[in-house]
């Protein structure tokens, strides 16, 4: 799905006050990757659908991932083959649906003295994993010798290294994922505000019919009546079921997950590599552009949800996880230029540690009628979404109304997308190349776009032409403002620099660089008072500060 249709904060007073005219099927609360996921659901079912998201789309948990679509081989040594069996095969679909934004990334487990992993073993997992999630072709699990694995990486402890595992799996950008979710369904009509949080909900008969919503630029608040909601908050979820006085179910269990980036130089891994932490879990190195990343931790979280750090505790015991898989690096808190945290949102099980709980997904149905979604993986969120929409879908059929259609979302193209396969990606990536190249571009600099963008960098290339900067880069920066503002419901340049660019994640240099210019670009659009771009000057040294400064004397 190619084209790029306005979807503006510009637009922010028409689109409130269709809200409160209009009576809808569904209202979804929550803009990440699970929300998203059912917006496209129930509006290619013919659902008339509002997505509403109290912060930015996918600022929660799905911009905080480790950002891998992935068949979740661990799940294996916990007996878990349903959920191998489900994640597994979403991998490829969601590959197909979108394969410049999900991209191929093989991944080597390394067997080591006293791992996790022996060698009998993980062949065997390795093959049922395979059997499990469908693997055919080159993307089959091989065993590798020692020598093999140290070709392949030579970075592994040869001294007590016994061989690999060597398997596929797929990286992706979570938040731009999530945000060409709800694009996608915009070609359905579902309605999408971000800022906007729910205050209440609407009864009537003792059933939910509907919200107030608070719009968090003006301050008013609006009521939207709908037939059904669905609560797909994230780490919020219990908070709205508090809400509507639910007390059925059970209750979340959050965990924290932490990631670092270092220089490519740094970190310089060949591929993505899956290996053991003296502590018996398992985690990431993952080179990705510019930089490696690493993560994640897996501890209990209850402080404050809205801002969730990385604390020097986090870093130095991910670092130190590093230094020991790979003794010829010596990574120091100094060589960190960039991090993430964030929060998963499990379901609570008695007893059990935050490594060992399940990642599957639960709904609950309040006695008022309120569906919530908790649980899950971002490789699973479109069965989730599935699954979650036929709630609706038998809710209906008992309050005889129309019978919904199946699920269509497994055919449905992702917005930026028309590849058939990723070997087309690869050949648009250069052809991208070749017409910017002389500009002063790098491989580097059109890889970038096409696999943030997809088919839609050709729109940002029409604003890039428009522009008569004398640095081109800053003129590419612009151009990708002006893209955002007008097609993906931007407000700040917090929003453009994290969840839309993933800059600050993966090449925090230009954030510093160019930081002024996309500032210029939000007040010439949004007609910004200098006083409001101080404060979003303010807020973005804030932010680079916290994600890029792990002095030990940091405040």
């Amino acid at each position: 799905m190619e084209g790029s249709i306005a979807f503006s904060n510009l637009d922010r007073d028409k689109i409130l006050k269709k809200l409160a005219k209009e009576p809808y099927d569904l209202v979804v609360i929550g803009g990440g990757i699970t929300g998203a996921g059912i917006a496209l659901d129930a509006s290619s079912r013919g659902l008339k659908t509002v997505l509403l998201e109290k912060r930015d789309f996918a600022s929660g948990t799905s911009s905080k991932s480790t950002k891998l679509i992935h068949g979740g081989l661990r799940y294996l040594k916990q007996f878990d083959f349903w959920l191998v069996k489900e994640v597994g095969s979403e991998r490829a679909i969601v590959h197909k649906l979108a394969p410049h934004l999900v991209i191929p990334e093989k991944m080597l487990l390394p067997l080591i003295e006293g791992g996790s992993y022996g060698k009998w073993l993980t062949s065997i997992g390795l093959k049922v994993y395979d059997i499990l999630a469908q693997v055919t072709g080159d993307d089959k699990r091989q065993m590798l010798e020692k020598k093999e694995a140290l070709k392949l990486e030579p970075l592994l402890p040869k001294k007590i290294l016994n061989g690999a595992g060597y398997y596929a799996e797929y990286r992706t950008d979570d938040a731009r994922l999530t945000l060409e979710n709800i694009k996608t369904s915009l070609h359905y009509g579902t309605q999408v505000l971000n800022y906007a949080g729910v205050t209440d909900f609407i009864y009537e008969n003792e059933k939910v019919a509907g919200v107030t919503l608070k719009d968090e630029v003006t301050g008013k608040e609006i009521s939207i009546k709908s037939k059904y909601v669905i609560n797909a908050a994230g780490p919020w979820v219990d908070e709205l079921r508090s809400m509507n006085h639910s007390k059925k179910g059970k209750r979340l269990h959050l965990t924290k997950g932490v990631h670092l980036v270092f220089p490519k130089e740094k970190l310089p891994v060949r591929q993505s590599v899956y290996f053991d932490i003296p502590d018996g879990r398992m985690m990431f190195a993952i080179p990705r552009g510019k930089v490696t990343y690493i993560g994640t931790t897996d501890t209990n979280y209850n402080a404050d949800k809205d801002h969730v750090t990385t604390d020097i505790a986090d870093a130095i015991y991910l670092i130190s996880a590093v230094n020991h898989m790979f003794p010829d690096i010596n990574l120091e808190l100094d060589d960190i230029i960039s991090s993430w945290a964030g929060l998963r949102p499990l379901i609570h099980e008695e007893g059990k540690s935050a490594s060992e709980l399940s990642r599957k997904d639960e709904i609950f149905t309040s006695d008022t009628g309120l569906v919530s979604i908790a649980g899950g993986k971002l490789t699973g969120y479109r069965k989730m979404a599935e699954r979650t929409v036929n709630r609706i879908a038998k809710q209906m059929e008992e309050d005889h109304e129309i019978l919904l259609d199946p699920c269509i979302t497994d055919k449905i193209p992702l917005c930026g997308s028309d590849f058939k396969k990723f070997k087309h990606v690869k050949k648009y990536i250069k052809l991208i190349f070749d017409r910017i190249q002389d500009s002063g571009f790098s491989e580097y600099d059109a890889w970038y776009l096409v696999t943030t963008y997809g088919k839609q960098t050709e729109t940002v290339l029409e604003h890039y032409a428009a522009l008569t900067n004398p640095d081109v880069h800053e003129r590419m920066i612009r151009a990708e403002a002006q893209f955002a503002i007008a097609h993906e419901m931007v407000l700040n340049p917090m929003d453009f620099f994290i969840r839309r660019t993933g800059r600050l994640y993966f090449d925090i240099d230009s954030v510093r660089q160019y930081k002024d210019a996309v500032l210029d670009e939000f007040q010439k659009a949004f007609g910004y008072t200098d006083e409001q771009i101080v404060a979003f000057h303010k807020t973005l040294e804030e932010e680079l500060e916290e994600h890029s400064n792990f002095s030990l004397d940091r405040d």
